[in-house]
This record gives C-alpha cells, structure tokens and sequence, in this order.
C-alpha cells in the first residue's frame, strides 16, 4: 500500500509534464522558433537579426533566469519595437530557455 503512493506521485509528474508540453508549455524549441521570428515586433526584425547564430548571447546561461526575462523584454521593446512579454509567459519562459543553451558546453 505504501509503495503506491510514491508510484502515484511520479505518475502525477510525468502527466502535468506532458500536458504542459502537449498544450504548448514552455520549450527551447518554441524558444527557437519565437528568437527567429519577426512576430515579436513591429519592425520586422527578429532577435537572430542582431543575434546570429546566437552571437553576443554566450554569457546567457549564466544568467538568472528573472534577470534574462527582463533583458529579453527590453531587446522586444528597443530593438524590435514590440510589447514586453508577460512575465511568466510560456513564450518568455521558452525564449530564456534557448538563450541559455548559447555558450553551453557541448555534449561529448
């Protein structure tokens, strides 16, 4: 009886996990598609405009995650002429998860 419970929270986990990711959660790979989008401003650029190839971005992974959000916002509103993101939004989650893996380590 005792084992269940563990069982039943780890499956509890793995549900919300892959229902975030089903209904469009957070991801590096939404993250990917808005950095190369001009959808987040007014003047048709993007971020991979100023940022090719994530150039300038190296020192992201270390940053705090809140502190990189509120960089993001202020690249949308000066750079691209667009509105901030909500904080806590999926696409600013998403857009700060693929800025961190610029400068990452590669795999071996």
């Amino acid at each position: 009886m005792h084992r269940s419970i563990p069982v039943l929270i780890a499956g509890f986990f793995v549900a919300s996990a892959m229902a975030a990711f089903a209904g469009g959660g957070s991801s590096v790979e939404q993250g990917k598609v808005l950095f190369n989008s001009t959808s987040l401003g007014t003047n048709g650029k993007s971020c991979s405009t100023c940022h090719s190839g994530g150039k300038k971005l190296g020192g992201a992974p270390a940053e705090d995650v809140k502190e990189l959000e509120a960089i993001i916002n202020k690249c949308i509103v000066g750079a691209l002429k667009g509105s901030p993101l909500p904080s806590g939004s999926s696409d600013l989650t998403s857009l700060a998860l693929y800025l961190k893996t610029f400068g990452a380590a590669p795999s071996k």
